[in-house]
């Protein structure tokens, strides 16, 4: 269990870890949590609102055998009832370390965060690739259109003149009819 609880305080210094039922919930609505804990001692309620979160968006989720209390203070905190993974590897050195206490219930949950930890490391090293090939011109990005030569620049067009208006008043007259 000491494993388990230095992992989750690892993952917090790096920033991997929502703590709280609000912020576990706005990290599995945003497709980031891999894995989603709760204390063994907490209510009711709150496995399964965890459970629900998991659900939805297709997360991994797991009850552990450690208490509010001790998964709270391996955080930093007094006591925590859920908590959640947002990196893939720690996720699954998690549900690894998990397996090794108790392979029967949690055996499946860590092979599955395994493949899923897998791909994310497969992701990268496409991209760095992607990114190496790209610097050294192995691949070369699209060129831009050719630019089109520029006009010469002509003289403004001044308007019309306008034709002279005689000035002052003028008299219309009308003639009669015989």
């Amino acid at each position: 269990m000491r494993k388990i609880l230095g992992l989750l305080g690892l993952a917090k210094k790096a920033g991997r870890v929502e703590i709280g039922e609000e912020p576990v919930s706005a990290a599995a609505r945003a497709k980031q949590a891999r894995l989603i804990l709760v204390a063994s001692d907490a209510a009711e309620n709150s496995a399964r609102r965890a459970g629900r979160f998991a659900e939805t968006t297709a997360t991994a989720w797991a009850v552990i055998p450690a208490t509010k209390a001790e998964l709270g203070g391996s955080l930093g905190r007094t006591a925590c009832a859920m908590v959640a993974l947002t990196d893939a590897g720690f996720a699954a050195a998690v549900a690894k370390a998990l397996a090794q206490l108790d392979a029967e219930r949690y055996g499946e949950l860590a092979k599955t965060l395994e493949v899923k930890a897998e791909r994310v490391v497969q992701r990268k090293r496409e991209k760095r690739r992607h990114e190496k090939n790209m610097r050294s011109g192995k691949y070369k990005p699209k060129a831009p259109p050719p630019k089109q030569p520029s006009k010469p620049a002509q003289k403004p067009q001044q308007p019309l003149p306008r034709a002279k208006l005689p000035r002052g008043v003028i008299k219309i007259k009308r003639s009669e009819k015989p």
